[in-house]
């Protein structure tokens, strides 16, 4: 019997590479990549569905899930993880010092429904006190005037959010005009090293850690989506691509502990490597339902609250069934 013959669209992380390169095979399955950048993956994915299984938003996802869309459905595989502490930006001169003075403040975002924003407003709220009606919130693009908002939102009533069409986070921020601005990429005044300009949390590796140590969250940013009416067609290829994923995940992982080869040009890393795994498990990058769950459902509770989903969905609403009970803690 011939394999299925499936197209993927994702990123170039090291820990899909093998799967993507062909070095791991997803059982009964043909896969052509494609790769892009995640902007264009997502676009084009949640648009026009232009191919079988995707990169996908998690911001985008559980809004469309909890808006009664179901034409897709995803697998516990997150190819994309990072803490957020790093993604507030203020004024190097402002008055903002801390979290807490962000109160009664004006802070810009990119979107409302922007994974990074859900889970920097709900750091926030939950570990700074700082409530949604606290602030003030500007939506705008961070870089380039008049981006839209991508997701349906059905805002609490207390929530005060200005979409502004004809200037930039980062232009509102530098003349005064916004006290923070939460983005997933930095402004480029950041990136360019303009004084002007920092990071809120500038060491903020230390306090991530202390926030994983206190919540067991470690922010999921992407997970991988299947178009509905392909799964239910195969419905074993959910099951067949977990394990191929985390087949080569396994592989990334062992690259970054091998000491007589460099795999990755950075100095130091087994050590690192080895320091993390003391800290998160020797799976320090985990797929599944169950070694993921106080932080996927951390993050359900952050989009409802915040308006991004239209109820409060339950974990068992996001990912096909079959893999469920893969990888239990």
């Amino acid at each position: 019997m011939s394999p299925l013959s499936l197209t993927i669209a994702i990123n170039d992380y090291d820990h899909v590479r093998d799967l993507l390169a062909g070095r791991v095979e997803a059982e009964g399955i043909s896969l052509t990549a494609l790769n892009f950048e995640v902007e264009e993956i997502f676009f084009r994915f949640v648009r026009f569905r232009e191919w079988d299984i995707s990169e996908m938003s998690m911001g985008k996802y559980v809004s469309l899930r909890a808006g009664g869309d179901d034409t897709l459905t995803a697998i516990p595989v997150f190819p994309s993880r990072l803490f957020r502490h790093s993604g507030i930006y203020v004024r190097s001169d402002g008055a903002v010092r801390a979290p807490g003075d962000l109160r009664g403040k004006r802070i810009g975002v990119p979107e409302w429904s922007q994974t990074a924003v859900i889970y920097m407003v709900g750091l926030l709220r939950r570990e700074y006190s700082v409530a949604l009606e606290d602030v003030d919130w500007v939506q705008a693009g961070v870089n380039e005037p008049g981006r839209p908002e991508k997701a349906a939102l059905r805002l609490p009533d207390t929530v005060r959010l200005t979409r502004v069409a004809d200037k930039t986070l980062t232009g509102m921020l530098r003349a005064g005009e916004l006290d923070a601005v939460m983005s997933a990429h930095p402004p480029e005044s950041y990136e360019k090293g303009e004084a002007w300009i920092r990071r809120l949390f500038e060491d903020h590796a230390p306090v991530e850690l202390e926030y994983y140590r206190k919540t067991g969250i470690f922010p999921i940013m992407h997970t991988v989506a299947i178009r509905r009416e392909v799964y239910d067609r195969h419905r074993w290829i959910a099951m067949n691509l977990l394990e191929a994923f985390e087949a080569a995940k396994r592989r990334s992982l062992a690259r970054l502990r091998e000491y007589n080869t460099a795999r990755i040009p950075l100095p130091w890393l087994p050590t690192k490597a080895k320091e993390i795994a003391q800290i998160f498990g020797e799976d320090f990058w985990p797929y599944g339902v169950e070694p993921n769950r106080r932080t996927l459902e951390a993050f359900l509770a952050f989009a409802y609250e915040q308006g991004v989903c239209q109820r409060l969905l339950k974990l068992e609403e996001l990912f096909a069934p079959e893999t469920a009970s893969r990888f239990r803690v």
